[in-house]
């Protein structure tokens, strides 16, 4: 027996909106997805995390271009159950993308990148400006 879930037609419900708004978005049919990251700064270096669960590492391209960082890859899952018989789909599966704008130059010789328990995290040193010369004026009297 199905599940069918209550709806009452007079109260709007916003969650069940955004739900519909993508799945209908291209990129949700398409079976593309943008993965979350975390970006942040540690002794030096701008560290981005994401969670990556259930993905191969060799399925994982990482690249940085005018300090853009890209990370795309693909995801399969080979189940035995039918899509007939999901009351809740929410696993993401199919192929991703995604771009992070760096918040500072970086290095792009020196990244790293480890994938350890489904979460991918690449590490870029900051490259340290040179320092400017300063110029003083002299009041000459």
């Amino acid at each position: 027996m199905a599940i069918v879930p209550f709806r009452n037609n007079w109260l709007f419900d916003p969650w069940e909106e955004m739900e519909k708004f993508f799945d209908n978005w291209p990129e949700a049919k398409s079976g593309k997805f943008a993965p979350a990251v975390d970006v942040y700064k540690d002794k030096g270096n701008v560290v981005v995390e994401s969670s990556l669960s259930g993905v191969d590492p060799k399925d994982v391209d990482v690249s940085l271009e005018k300090n853009v960082l890209t990370i795309k890859g693909k995801t399969e899952r080979k189940s035995e159950v039918d899509e007939k018989n999901y009351y809740r789909k929410e696993i993401r599966t199919g192929r991703f993308y995604r771009n992070i704008n760096l918040p500072a130059k970086v290095d792009k010789d020196k990244i790293r990148a480890e994938y350890k328990d489904g979460t991918l995290k690449i590490s870029a040193p900051i490259k340290s400006e040179p320092k400017k010369e300063k110029k003083v004026k002299i009041d000459v009297k």
